[in-house]
C-alpha cells in the first residue's frame, strides 16, 4: 500500500489509518450524494452512467487496486505503462505526473502478505455483494409474487432494480480496495 497521494501536484500523506478512513467515507459520501442527486435530475435514465464513471474515477485516482494509480498497489502486480512521449500539457498544468516504475515503494509486485490481504478483502467484499444480491432477488420475488405490493413504492420496478444493480456495481468496483484501506494499520515512518 502506498503512503501518499499526489493531488494536483501536492503530496498528501495517507500513512495514518484515520486519513485513509476519512478518504473512504468521503468517496462513499460523494457517490451517495451523486446517487440521490441523479435520482432527482432524471430518475437515473441517463445520469446513472455518471455514477458509474464517478466510481471509476475514484478507483483510478484514489483507490487503485485494478489500476496503477491510487493507494492500493495493483492487484495484477503490473505497473503503469511507460509513455513514449512527454505528458500532455493539460496534465502538466494540473501537476499530475505519471508514476515512475522504479518508485521507492518497492515496485508494483505484491508480496505474499499483500496477496493474502488482497484475497481476504475480495472474499469479504464479495460476501457483502452476495447479501446485496439476495436483496435484489427478494425484491424481484415480491414483484413477481405480489405485484400489487410494488405499487406502494414511488418508483417503477425497473427503476428499483436498476438502482439496486447500480449500487451493487459501484460496490463491486470499490469495496475490495476500501476494505484494504479501512483495515490497514498506521504505516511506520521512513526514519
Amino acid at each position: 500500500m502506498r503512503a501518499e497521494l499526489v493531488l494536483l501536484g501536492r503530496r498528501v500523506d495517507m500513512s495514518r489509518r484515520a486519513r485513509r478512513r476519512a478518504l473512504v467515507v468521503g468517496i462513499y459520501a460523494v457517490l451517495a450524494a451523486l446517487f440521490v442527486g441523479m435520482w432527482f435530475v432524471d430518475h437515473w435514465r441517463t445520469t446513472g452512467t455518471f455514477i458509474f464513471w464517478a466510481a471509476m474515477l475514484a478507483c483510478w485516482q484514489f483507490l487503485g487496486g485494478y489500476y496503477s494509480h491510487g493507494l492500493v498497489k495493483p492487484f495484477t502486480g503490473k505497473g503503469p505503462r511507460q509513455l513514449d512521449q512527454a505528458p500532455l500539457l493539460l496534465l502538466l498544468k494540473l501537476r499530475m505526473y505519471p508514476a515512475i516504475a522504479g518508485d521507492s515503494e518497492g515496485g508494483y509486485r505484491n508480496d505474499e502478505r499483500e496477496l493474502h490481504q488482497r484475497d481476504r478483502a475480495h472474499y469479504q467484499a464479495y460476501q457483502g455483494l452476495g447479501l446485496a444480491m439476495v436483496a435484489v432477488w427478494l425484491a424481484a420475488f415480491v414483484g413477481m409474487g405480489r405485484p400489487q405490493w410494488m405499487g406502494a413504492i414511488a418508483m417503477t420496478p425497473y427503476q428499483l432494480f436498476y438502482g439496486m444493480m447500480l449500487v451493487m456495481f459501484v460496490l463491486f468496483l470499490t469495496l475490495p480496495q476500501c476494505i484494504l484501506l479501512w483495515t490497514e494499520p498506521d504505516m511506520e515512518g521512513e526514519g
